[in-house]
């Protein structure tokens, strides 16, 4: 036999006063006596009374829920943005819902379907790399009022508030550090260049390139993926050819760390012979044998900045003001052994 929970109908029955009044009492009306507060919230625990939350969240127009796809939460970066977030909405009653686009942009469709039909009050993403076309995204900008916040990965989308790091000048400054280093053939691994974020990285590497008076070789930019397995394979291919390189800056940490085992499995000294610089900060750069140098993302910032942005969006729109803000943050640099020369 099932135990059934008890209604405000059972509590209002017990303690004979109205259901209007337990109602209140339990929603912390000030029109209600602390007193009575107190003994009603008593009493529904004892009864063993669930407040129904869905109810609660027709009524009041929010559930206190937020959406946030991710492509995958296996690395810190994503994990340490989710994380931000949460801190940052917890203060103010809001629970998360994390989902995982596995960098697939129709799963990545299904969990925006999923989070409306939740009816949560906001949804953060950060877009999977086979994102091309947004129409699935403008169709939620034109039918609901249930803001989206993008972070790290985005798309320039009218209407959209975005938080994202400076991937340019990220790019610019791990290329300028290996310069200043004395490093003259610099190769960069440049990710996926669907995404933005690696086109600037991208742009940001010719640039320092161009200003320090070196030359732009097309051939010493490899399109990589992000993992270990891409490193691996981008220094076979460089090393298959007649001119090799003396510094490396990759787009990921995980290529990064993918070159520094194909480099060590040739006996090729690093930095002395080659230097290495990553992108993201990964936790695991510093704990290297050689701990490797990286431009950090700071995510968890990210993550708070992200946060901040859409209660302000949420607060902007219950007085019938649209809001759209653009939040660039500033990269560090954090310079360790693998491509400090001097």
């Amino acid at each position: 036999m099932t135990k059934k929970n008890a209604t405000i109908y059972d509590i209002s029955k017990k303690l004979n006063v109205s259901v209007a009044t337990v109602s209140r009492a339990l929603n912390d009306n000030p029109r209600i006596s602390q007193a009575t507060k107190d003994l009603v919230v008593k009493t529904a625990k004892e009864m063993n009374y669930k407040q129904n939350n869905l109810a609660k969240a027709l009524k009041s127009g929010e559930t206190k829920n937020v959406g946030i796809i991710v492509p995958y939460i296996n690395t810190n970066f994503f994990s340490s943005v989710i994380r931000g977030i949460e801190e940052e909405l917890s203060l103010h009653g809001y629970h998360v819902i994390i989902c995982q686009s596995h960098e697939d942009v129709l799963t990545e469709k299904k969990h925006l379907n999923t989070l409306l039909n939740a009816q949560v009050d906001g949804i953060f993403m950060s877009v999977s790399r086979t994102t091309v076309d947004t129409e699935h995204i403008q169709q939620i900008l034109n039918t609901s009022n249930t803001p989206i916040i993008f972070f790290d990965r985005k798309k320039d989308i009218p209407g959209i508030s975005t938080v994202t790091i400076d991937d340019y000048r990220g790019g610019y400054m791990a290329t300028e550090h290996l310069i200043s280093e004395g490093y003259k053939n610099i190769c960069h691994f440049a990710g996926d260049l669907n995404l933005e974020i690696y086109q600037n990285r991208l742009n940001g590497y010719k640039q320092a390139l161009i200003d320090h008076k070196f030359q732009v070789k097309e051939e010493n930019i490899i399109s990589t993926g992000s993992s270990i397995e891409a490193g691996i394979e981008a220094i076979k291919t460089l090393w298959s050819r007649p001119s090799i390189p003396d510094a490396i800056f990759s787009s990921s940490d995980f290529a990064a760390l993918g070159a520094c085992q194909e480099l060590k499995k040739r006996k090729i000294k690093i930095p002395q012979e080659v230097a290495v610089i990553g992108f993201s900060n990964e936790p695991f750069t510093q704990f290297m044998e050689l701990p490797m140098s990286s431009m950090d993302q700071t995510p968890l910032i990210m993550g708070n900045m992200a946060g901040q942005v859409f209660l302000d969006n949420i607060k902007d729109n219950s007085s019938g003001v649209s809001i759209e803000k653009k939040v660039v943050l500033a990269p560090k640099i954090c310079v360790r052994k693998s491509s400090k020369r001097k």
